[in-house]
């Protein structure tokens, strides 16, 4: 491989790891050209300016900026609700839900939480819904964004193993994540983008069938669990889930990425497991 073969797999891989992961046009643009073309402009009847530029024309407003028009469809919706205002709008929604199926249409359909224009598509849920185990994690990764599949990169291939070792695979137990798209660069959630998914989350718990749920790392225990603690207090042990209908037995334990960077942990999440095994039977 060639020095400038290397170097443009080396600026791919940083553009990657920095979240740029989305072509934005059909044909590449030299953006340190000293003289970029010019797009194309057009003027509607009302006398405003639109830009033509990369996948579809955009809206020029007085500040000059433009906004692509693919996404005029969705971000002024989820930008005019104050964070306040997509959490009741969140609740009310996922109240309405009457089946899993409607829940995610719903979330489809859902403009509250701005990582919805931002994301690939919904990764909605894996598995079995009538299982009486469910395991919910914080938010999907790259791979979840382009197959719209929670836990199936790394984390979910070393999860798979972990379910295997007790005897359960993806037809027995239900996957899925507290907040449903990806945040861009695989961010943490902020707190309002996980206060607007959370009644989602609630709901869907409500309506499968586990009467185990399983808190995968820090976020997803403080989030669902209601509690301040850290995992290495949390982990391994026992809470009750409120769903409002019903109540769930809940354990907490490690997420497979930490695990993946802290190998060692392993045999504390093995005996988490064990007591998932035990709690089965």
């Amino acid at each position: 491989m060639n020095s400038a073969s290397k170097a443009g797999r080396d600026l791919i891989a940083f553009y990657l790891d920095a979240g740029a992961d989305t072509a934005i046009g059909e044909e590449p643009v030299d953006r340190m050209a000293d003289d970029l073309p010019r797009p194309s402009e057009k003027v509607r009847p009302d006398g405003e300016v639109v830009r033509v530029e990369g996948r579809g024309p955009a809206t020029r407003g007085q500040s000059g900026r433009t906004v692509p028009e693919e996404a005029k469809s969705v971000a002024p919706a989820a930008a005019a609700l104050s964070p306040e205002a997509a959490v009741v709008a969140a609740r009310e929604a996922a109240r309405s839900a009457k089946s899993l199926d409607e829940l995610r249409m719903l979330l489809e359909n859902f403009e509250g939480c701005t990582l919805r224009s931002t994301a690939t598509q919904l990764a909605f849920a894996d598995g079995n819904p009538d299982s009486r185990i469910m395991f919910v994690g914080e938010a999907p990764g790259y791979e979840e964004d382009i197959k719209g599949l929670p836990f199936v990169g790394r984390s979910g291939k070393l999860l798979d193993l972990m379910m295997a070792a007790i005897g359960l695979d993806r037809t027995q137990a239900y996957i899925a994540n507290v907040v449903p798209w990806r945040p861009p660069g695989n961010r943490t959630p902020t707190p309002q983008e996980t206060a607007i998914c959370l009644p989602f989350i609630r709901r869907q718990i409500e309506l499968t069938k586990a009467d185990i749920l399983v808190c995968l790392g820090q976020p997803a225990t403080q989030t669902l669990l209601e509690t301040t603690q850290g995992i290495t207090r949390t982990r391994g042990r026992w809470f009750r889930f409120d769903t409002g209908s019903r109540e769930l037995r809940a354990l907490a334990t490690f997420h497979p990425a930490y695990l993946l960077r802290q190998p060692l942990q392993k045999r504390l999440a093995w005996r988490d497991f064990l007591a998932i095994k035990k709690a089965l039977a």
